[in-house]
């Protein structure tokens, strides 16, 4: 019971203006690709992010001229930017300097003891908290010769003794983020770590690959550790645009019934009765249903005019048929179309519900 609720018994950590753990709602987060130091193109993609749904950003801060821009950038966006660093703890202390709202460093590898030293008191200057990061990638040597191998038990020990790294400075305003390609793994990680500490989980599994093999992967893993109550805020790391990484996550969400809001779409598979572009016809409905994340819905799109409508159990839907189809509202046929103006109509129903 004690790990269900695991979610509801963390740490609460403030982000810029967005509050995680505690029972807080889960944040959805993303990574920019820019140069961080191209201001206009990273506030380009941050806002682009902002309108698919991202709720906390994080930009690599790998040079001076990265570092020093986090405040240019905080300047044209509207939720929290996190600062990615490796290795160099001035770049750490800059960002903070500069405006970061958190910054994620690993302790073991920021340049020693008294380097950290250093970066705590930055950050508890200005109360900025630390995502402590452990990936299963950098595991340490003596935690793998101890466990024989990377090991979920490992990577645990591993995050925990980076955790007391900083709570020997008298810190605490902290969340941890312990992740693995190997989604098995990943999964034993959080439910071993989840029974150990108190502070905020940030969930994800990292590297998982393209849009098709990391949705899948994410949705497994991500599904067994946020079902158990455990995660306080999500990210789906894949190959592709980051604003698809931010569209799964809220879908992964929406369907453990961890958010509400949003337009739900079911589709037929298709079958020989098909007389329409289904495949082409969905895709455009999927599109057309993100401007109405508003809506908390069920559209269907249907390939069969005969039983369509009845099988969906939707809100709203439409049909093909040949040469036409039907727009239909809880299994009722409101109107008879050709199927060139199916897609329109839907738009001017979803239209309607929003005024209404």
């Amino acid at each position: 019971m004690e790990q269900i609720n695991h979610r509801y018994n963390t740490k609460k950590v403030k982000i810029g203006d967005v509050v995680i753990g505690g029972g807080n709602p889960i944040a959805i987060q993303s990574m920019t690709n820019t140069e961080t130091s191209d201001v206009k193109a990273t506030v380009e993609q941050i806002l682009r992010l902002e309108k698919a749904g991202c709720e906390i950003i994080r930009c690599t801060a790998n040079t001076e001229e990265a570092a020093c821009a986090f405040d240019k950038i905080k300047e044209q966006v509207h939720i929290p930017v996190v600062a990615d660093i490796h290795f160099d703890y001035r770049l750490a202390i800059s960002a903070v300097m500069h405006g970061a709202d958190k910054i994620r460093i690993n302790p073991g590898n920021i340049g020693g003891e008294e380097n950290l030293k250093k970066v705590v008191e930055a950050c508890k200057a200005k109360n900025v908290p630390i995502r402590v990061g452990v990936n299963s990638g950098s595991l340490e040597k003596s935690l793998i010769e101890k466990y024989g191998g990377v090991t979920a038990e490992g990577i645990v020990e591993s995050a925990l003794d980076k955790v007391s790294m900083i709570e020997k400075y008298d810190y605490n305003n902290i969340v941890i983020s312990i992740k693995s390609s190997d989604v098995m793994m990943c999964v034993k990680t959080h439910e071993l770590i989840a029974q150990q500490t108190s502070y905020p989980l940030h969930v994800g599994i990292t590297e998982a690959g393209t849009v098709y093999s990391g949705n899948i992967k994410s949705a497994v893993g991500l599904g067994m550790i946020l079902g158990q109550g455990i995660g306080d805020t999500i990210r789906v790391s894949l190959t592709c645009d980051p604003v698809e990484e931010v569209k799964t996550a809220k879908l992964i969400l929406r369907t453990l019934g961890l958010r509400k809001g949003g337009i739900e779409l079911v589709s037929c598979p298709t079958c020989g009765r098909t007389k329409i572009d289904m495949i082409g016809l969905a895709a455009s409905v999927e599109n057309l249903i993100q401007e109405y994340d508003d809506l908390n819905i069920k559209v269907a799109v249907m390939g069969c005019v005969v039983n369509g409508p009845g099988e969906a159990r939707a809100d709203l839907g439409i049909a093909g048929g040949c040469g036409e189809g039907l727009l239909f509202k809880h299994g009722q046929i409101i109107k008879k179309l050709p199927q060139e103006q199916l897609l329109t109509a839907l738009k001017e129903e979803l239209d309607n519900i929003r005024r209404d």
